[in-house]
C-alpha cells in the first residue's frame, strides 16, 4: 500500500470524500484538481456511471458517478456536489461526489486491510480501510475504478 519512494515511517495523506452518504478516502498524489459541478456532455450508450464528459482546458476527460460506480445508486444533480479530477498513470478522470471534507494523514499501519477481495478477476476498488472518528473511511483504489470503466466501455 505504501509508495516505494515512501518511507514506511511516514504517514501517507488522504483527502476524505462522501459519496451515497458513506465516507471514502483518495490518495492526495492523485488529485489534480476539486472542481464545482457543472453539466456534462452526455455520452449514447455509455456505461450508467459514466455520467459524460467535459472539457478541462482543451482535455475532454470522463466524468464517473462514484456512488453509481460503487453500486451505491445514482447521484442526482446539485449544484452543492463536487467533481475530483484525478491522475492515473497519466490518464485524467473526474469523480462526482456529493462532498469533499479535509486532508488527513494516516501512519501506515492505520491503514487496514480489506476483509473482502475481488472475485472473478473484478478489479478491487476498496483496497483498504481508516477508522477515523468513530467512522471506517474506505481507501478508493483508482486503477480499480479506471477499469472497471475501461472494461465497460468495451
Amino acid at each position: 500500500m505504501t509508495d516505494s519512494n515512501v518511507s514506511a515511517d511516514q504517514p501517507s495523506e488522504f483527502v476524505s470524500l462522501t459519496a451515497g452518504g458513506q465516507g471514502f478516502c483518495v490518495d492526495i498524489h492523485a488529485i489534480r484538481e476539486i472542481r464545482s459541478w457543472t453539466p456534462v456532455t452526455t455520452l449514447p450508450f455509455a456505461e450508467p456511471s459514466v455520467l459524460g464528459v467535459m472539457n478541462l482546458r482543451g482535455a475532454v476527460i470522463p466524468i464517473i458517478d462514484l456512488k453509481d460506480r460503487l453500486g451505491l445508486g445514482t447521484t442526482s444533480e446539485d449544484h452543492r456536489n463536487v467533481i475530483v479530477i484525478v491522475n492515473l498513470s497519466g490518464r485524467t478522470l473526474g469523480l462526482l461526489v456529493e462532498a469533499v471534507s479535509e486532508i488527513i494523514s494516516v501512519p501506515a499501519d492505520g491503514i487496514l486491510p480489506n476483509p473482502t477481495s475481488a472475485t472473478e478477476g473484478n478489479p478491487a476498488q476498496i483496497i483498504g480501510l481508516i477508522s477515523r472518528d468513530n467512522q471506517m473511511l474506505r481507501v478508493l483504489d483508482l486503477t480499480g475504478l479506471a477499469m472497471a470503466e475501461t472494461e465497460d466501455a468495451a
